[in-house]
């Protein structure tokens, strides 16, 4: 039995929608949200829905299309016919997918979709925030969509529960804070991520980082090396610790903990674990450093850590330190150095009354590159410092710099300016490259060398 068959409609002269007085000219946005959403509660009120769940994405489609063209037949209801695609496509949209927002999520050139409350939408492109003239009916609307998301997921939000962070079917990562919490209304983030992940060759065109450094840091992910990726939100962080998995071997067994899944990983034996947030008792809860102990039992070769922001700190610095080499995480911080001083106050969160000198003697052992990657004001992102650590000396953990960008200014159009250089320091970590068969020129560290970044 089709959806046609469970619907029943009225045949009656002036239209339960009350549009019949609008003409082919077209209709308001408010006029239109209101035929949208009056059509989409008929739909619901009489779809049999166990008759959608058992037909494909196309069927349903083709079925919403005919459905939603009768209802405007039967009701007299007057629109031209740019406005009736986009009611039928608007309809599909409401009843398969994300509403107002699948239109955003079809666009490539979008890196962040940003909801607050029902009224306003705001787009990342390119590093820019703008606002889009997108917007729900009302704050229920809203939620009906947020419920949508996290129920995918296994997940929930509400007053018990107000916040949350899930994901899409492609990877994108959402997070959700509603009210009480949120005082204006439900407040959603979008973080998209590519269909098709961005590669080293990609850095290199949009200038990210420079050829020398690119080969640098392939090296090291090639010759297990430890590394932490460094930087601010949105300054593509996670981004580049794909690309340095890319350069894994196939043969190796990779266990990846994150919050929400969000790393791409191409190798064909990657193990994905993901935490559990408590249940509406308060219980359940899986949280990053149980998931890192178990990694441990697993036979790992790689461990990948998405983010480390507490406790598993201790327990990610203990793998790196017996055996597991080659691990990769990232870390919320504006400095290298500041990304070392986070983990030393994360072992602190950790319970363990290690004194300060010992848990930094942990760091520097555990941990030989740290990457600082940042946004800069004109929204491009740049790979703008590689930092080597050296060990300690007395109760201070040394590095130095191996690459550094230089920003010299901003052009009248706004875009930075400045350069790419080696600081001449030969590190350390040549020899462990060398040992693993990766040959580095001594002319990648010529200071002398410097690499322009082009507007």
């Amino acid at each position: 039995m089709s959806l046609r068959d469970r619907l029943e409609t009225s045949n009656g002269a002036t239209g339960t929608f009350g549009f019949s007085a609008q003409t082919a000219k077209g209709v308001d946005n408010r006029t239109y949200r209101e035929l949208k959403a009056r059509i989409h509660a008929t739909l619901l009120d009489q779809i049999d829905l166990q008759v959608m769940e058992s037909m494909t994405q196309t069927q349903l489609r083709d079925e919403l299309k005919n459905l939603v063209e009768e209802l405007l037949r039967a009701e007299n209801v007057v629109i031209n016919e740019q406005e009736r695609k986009n009611l039928v496509r608007d309809i599909q949209f409401e009843m398969l997918g994300l509403g107002p927002l699948e239109l955003l999520m079809a666009d490539p050139t979008i890196s962040d979709i940003l909801v607050n409350t029902y009224k306003r939408v705001y787009v990342e492109r390119f590093g820019k925030l703008e606002m889009t003239d997108v917007c729900f009916n009302d704050n229920a609307h809203l939620m009906k969509i947020i419920d949508k998301i996290v129920s995918r997921v296994g997940r929930r939000v509400d007053e018990s529960s107000p916040m949350v962070d899930a994901r899409l079917p492609d990877g994108s990562r959402v997070n959700v804070i509603i009210p009480p919490l949120a005082i204006d209304g439900p407040i959603m983030s979008i973080r998209r991520f590519a269909v098709t992940p961005l590669t080293m060759a990609d850095f290199l065109q949009y200038q990210s980082l420079t050829p020398a450094m690119a080969q640098v840091v392939e090296g090291l992910a090639k010759a297990k090396i430890n590394m932490i990726i460094s930087g601010g939100t949105g300054s593509g962080k996670t981004t580049m610790l794909n690309i340095l998995s890319g350069f894994i071997g196939a043969t190796e067994r990779i266990v990846t903990i994150e919050d929400a899944a969000e790393l791409q990983l191409q190798q064909p034996h990657v193990v994905r674990l993901e935490t559990r947030p408590p249940n509406i008792e308060g219980k359940g809860e899986i949280t990053q450093r149980a998931l890192v102990r178990n990694a441990l039992r697993m036979r790992p070769d790689r461990i990948i850590l998405g983010e480390v922001r507490g406790a598993e700190a201790v327990d990610m610095l203990q793998a790196m330190n017996t055996g597991h080499e080659g691990s990769l995480a990232t870390i919320h911080a504006n400095t290298p150095r500041d990304a070392i001083t986070r983990l030393e106050n994360m072992i602190g969160m950790s319970g363990m009354n290690l004194p300060p000198k010992v848990a930094r003697q942990q760091i520097s052992s555990a941990i030989t590159v740290v990457l600082q990657i940042a946004r800069l004001s004109d929204g491009k992102r740049k790979m703008i410092s590689l930092q080597e650590i050296t060990g300690m000396e007395g109760d201070v953990i040394t590095m130095q710099e191996i690459f550094v960008f230089r920003q010299t200014g901003v052009s009248a159009t706004g875009v930075v300016q400045g350069h790419f250089c080696a600081t001449g320091v030969r590190p350390r970590f040549v020899e462990r490259l060398h040992v693993h068969g990766v040959e580095l020129p001594e002319t990648l560290f010529d200071p002398v060398k410097l690499y322009e970044v082009k507007s």
